[in-house]
């Protein structure tokens, strides 16, 4: 691809996301930044969601991963598909119940001020993490592929992939960020759909054919039931259950977007039809990633060194111009719908939960524009120090700092939802602290006080298992009024 080509379709990519931007953020106020109006269409956010989570993690990591695990990922997304469901079923009708903004400040209302900091904390810490984690990745991906050739440096394309959020999100927040998700996730299907299609042309296969070789390849093993293994079937499913009411139902990233649909009921419907759209699109993914490694090997491909790296390699070079083009909107697409709606939410968490700032107030617009512009900073800053010392597979690393920040929220959430107590609310940020120190110190010593037993991404169960244990020592005899 031509530098001029490749200009072309990024300007164009632009143009579209601020052309939504324009529309989108008519008449905003500084609620509507919050909360879209509350007037989303259900059938648009579920949509939108699939690009979210799919982000730079699935397009790109999840097809070159499954050359080292097979398909043994495929069971933690079936703990993401029932997690998905007791989302909607029991925290949904709680936030829509108590009209939440942040859906932290139920902290609050259950336990108290220090319980609801926490938690706000954890969700900031962990988000900001997360978010340039994945960012990271896609900025990465873009400069490998396209950007060096153009003599770009990395931080720079980073800084200008921050600067557009920044500028289409900076008005109207989660409602503009509704709506370019949609946008977003045509892009990254069609990407992974035009890459399906080249390899088949290319191999001289049809349909029947593709499915064959997916089902039959050894890299399409499922089910691990060694239980010693990190991708033992019980510790993947457990794991995607907690991570995703993790990730999901108490993230207020996700969330912030369910909140956007008019009624419950709708905010329940787009969570249902979601879940399995979300389950077909990662199975997508996954018989891409054989498909790529196999059609290395037909073609006598050398691999590179970096699982992360197979995708963006065979796409440029192999897949020719149509393939290129697509796979450039689908990694941008990738880059932008996890990016936007978290820089959204840590904007919307910090001025709810920190800085106390009314949704419909005429004075805090001022103070969030400022909070805004403070976290594209901080996220620009976390991905050129994560680039500095990150050596892992970003999928791993990931989930894996997902396991420490998101178990004390995991477990805050649960302790109130499951029981009727009270808590010692001054003592809730010493647990929360002190249970995912407890959580390293058991995982870097499993191997040796567990007969070889090694924690995968069940290591999120255990640091929420301590909070919760934790939370037990700090209660009251008095319990909450039904």
């Amino acid at each position: 691809m031509s530098t001029v080509l490749i200009l072309t379709v990024i300007i164009i990519f632009c143009a579209f996301l601020l052309c939504i931007s324009y529309f989108t953020s008519r008449k905003a106020k500084n609620e509507t930044f919050f909360t879209g109006n509350r007037s989303s269409p259900w059938y648009l956010v579920a949509f939108g969601m699939i690009g979210s989570t799919i982000s730079g993690v699935t397009f790109v990591s999840l097809p070159g991963e499954v050359g080292n695990s097979a398909w043994t990922y495929f069971q933690f997304l079936l703990g993401n598909f029932v997690g998905y469901w007791i989302i909607a079923i029991f925290l949904i009708p709680l936030y829509y119940r108590l009209n939440l903004v942040s859906i932290y400040t139920y902290l609050e209302k259950r336990f108290g001020f220090r319980s609801y900091k926490t938690g706000s904390f954890f969700f900031i810490i962990s988000q900001t993490i997360g978010a340039s984690f994945r960012l990271f990745l896609a900025a990465e991906v873009l400069q490998f592929t396209f950007f060096d050739s153009l003599g770009i440096p990395f931080w720079v394309t980073v800084m200008l992939t921050l600067l557009l959020i920044w500028v289409y999100t900076h008005k109207a927040g989660i409602k503009t960020v509704v709506w370019t998700d949609s946008l977003q996730t045509i892009f990254i299907i069609g990407a992974a759909v035009i890459t399906i299609y080249t390899i088949s042309r290319q191999l001289n296969m049809n349909l029947g054919e593709m499915v064959t070789v997916v089902n039959n390849h050894p890299y399409s093993k499922i089910f691990d039931w060694d239980w010693q293994s990190k991708t033992n079937f019980f510790k993947q499913f457990l794991a995607g259950l907690g991570i995703v009411i993790a990730i999901n139902g108490l993230d207020q990233s996700m969330m912030q977007k369910n909140l956007t649909c008019k009624t419950k009921k709708e905010s329940q419907k787009n969570m249902f039809w979601f879940s399995f759209a979300f389950l077909l699109a990662n199975l997508f993914f996954l018989a891409l990633g054989v498909m790529l490694y196999y059609f290395s090997q037909q073609k006598g491909i050398s691999l590179p060194e970096k699982s992360d790296d197979l995708y963006p390699m065979l796409a440029v070079r192999y897949f020719g111009i149509t393939a290129g083009i697509l796979f450039l909107l689908g990694i941008l697409s990738a880059a932008y719908s996890s990016a936007d709606s978290a820089l959204t939410a840590l904007t919307t968490s910090f001025c709810i939960d920190i800085l106390n700032v009314k949704p419909n107030a005429l004075k805090g617009k001022q103070t969030r524009k400022k909070v805004h512009i403070g976290f594209t900073i901080l996220l620009f800053l976390v991905i050129i120090i994560f680039r500095a010392i990150n050596n892992d597979s970003v999928v791993i690393a990931v989930f894996r700092a997902a396991g420490y920040t998101y178990g004390p929220l995991l477990g805050l959430f649960a302790f109130g939802l499951l029981t009727k107590k009270k808590l010692k609310d001054r003592f809730v940020p010493y647990v929360c602290l002190l249970s995912p120190v407890i959580t390293y110190i058991i995982s870097s010593h499993s191997r040796i006080w567990f007969g070889g037993y090694e924690f995968g991404f069940e290591l999120l169960l255990l640091n929420a298992g301590l909070t919760f244990i934790g939370l037990l020592l700090l209660m009251k005899k008095k319990t909450v009024k039904e």
